[in-house]
């Protein structure tokens, strides 16, 4: 059974304060899987339904990269991706707007594109605001206001 949120729902999940675990000292632990590495950070909400933050990086192409804010519902494995940040490694093309580019940019999920059949997260606009997976992790952290644990050893990177 497929998630469907409204514009109103999408922008509430994504403001709503995240914070990392206390056993995670870089975000930035990701493993190694075939042809790129990645890391998953499942966070718990109070209602039992979760966040899931999700870094990949292409491991020869370095900006082949995203960054995956997602919500699962309560008893629910299905992932509704809220936000993404990709790298500059493939074209993408708004369905809805029929325009296209190949650069940086940040897929947001709409009512709109879920309501024409589309994948949630389908458009996305071009970003200039980050180069590289660190600097778009940078701005993941601050727009989808995820806090680190108050905790010395902590680091982002």
């Amino acid at each position: 059974m497929a998630i469907i949120l409204k514009d109103e729902e999408i922008l509430e999940l994504v403001q709503e304060k995240k914070t990392l675990p206390y056993k995670l000292q870089n975000i930035f632990q990701m493993k190694d899987k075939k042809g790129h590495k990645e890391q998953e950070i499942t966070l718990k909400r109070n209602n039992g339904s979760l966040f899931k933050i999700i870094l990949r990086q292409n491991k020869i192409n370095v900006l082949d990269f995203s960054i995956i804010l997602g919500y699962m519902a309560s008893k629910s494995n299905i992932l509704f991706r809220l936000k993404r940040y990709n790298g500059k490694s493939h074209e993408h093309t708004n369905k809805i707007e029929k325009n296209n580019f190949y650069d940086f940019h940040i897929h947001t999920a709409t009512e709109r594109y879920q309501d024409a059949g589309f994948d949630e997260d389908g458009y996305a606009e071009v970003s200039n605001i980050y180069s590289d997976i660190h600097s778009a992790a940078e701005y993941f952290i601050k727009e989808c206001n995820v806090s680190l644990p108050e905790d010395p050893q902590m680091r982002l990177f």
